[in-house]
Formats: C-alpha cells, structure tokens, sequence
C-alpha cells in the first residue's frame, strides 16, 4: 500500500454562487465516504481560507523565528487535501477523479514517501 496526496490550490476552485457550493459539499462527503468504506481514508480537510492562521516557522538562521503570513508571497494557496492509501497509482487516479467531479474543480495529486521501517 501507498499513501498519495490529493489536494488543490484554492484557485483552482474559481468564483461560484454559495447555492452552488452547497450542492457540492454533500457530493464531497459522499466521496469521502466512500473512501472509508474502501478502507483507504487517512485524512480529509479544507483549510480556512481568510480568518485562519497563516504563520511560518523558520530555524534556518540557528534561531526560531515565527513570521504571521505566508512564506512565500503567491497567488495560489492550499485549499484542501486527502490522503489515501491505496495498493496503486490507478486506485489513488480513480480517488482523485471522483474528488475532482464531486468538487467540481481540479485536484493534484502526490505519493508519499515510503516510510523507513526502523529497527530496534
């Protein structure tokens, strides 16, 4: 098994009526659903997109420095994930399509590294 990243940029998701985003989230959660019936769910979530905290947490001077914003000044932000693990690329593709219709807007999606095993 492997974990992928789904996600999108905010973006992405373009200008909609609320009416619009009301309709979608029962479809998202339906997918979401699904995943867990499937035994590959590990994570969903948005993020909040204008009220949330944005900070960044910098030790590359030797000190902690934290900074109240984005690191990096971009249009493009992370608005949501899921993470799924799943036996293959085709079955993490097969997710992605379905998030993608449900929401109704583009998702992007990443495998995880494996996980070195320690032994001890």
């Amino acid at each position: 098994m492997a974990e992928y990243l789904i996600y999108f940029n905010q973006q992405w998701v373009g200008d909609h009526t609320e009416e619009w985003f009301r309709e979608r989230g029962p479809l998202a959660r339906a997918v979401v659903d699904e995943i867990k019936a499937a035994e590959a769910f590990v994570f969903a979530g948005g993020l909040e997109e204008e009220d949330g905290p944005v900070f960044t947490a910098d030790a590359t001077s030797g000190a902690m420095v934290f900074t109240d914003g984005p690191y990096v000044e971009s249009k493009e932000f992370l608005g949501g994930l899921t993470i799924v693990d799943v036996p293959d690329e085709a079955t993490a593709r097969m997710w992605a399509g379905r998030i993608a219709e449900a929401c109704g807007w583009p998702q992007e999606v990443r495998r995880f590294k494996p996980r070195r095993v320690l032994q001890g």
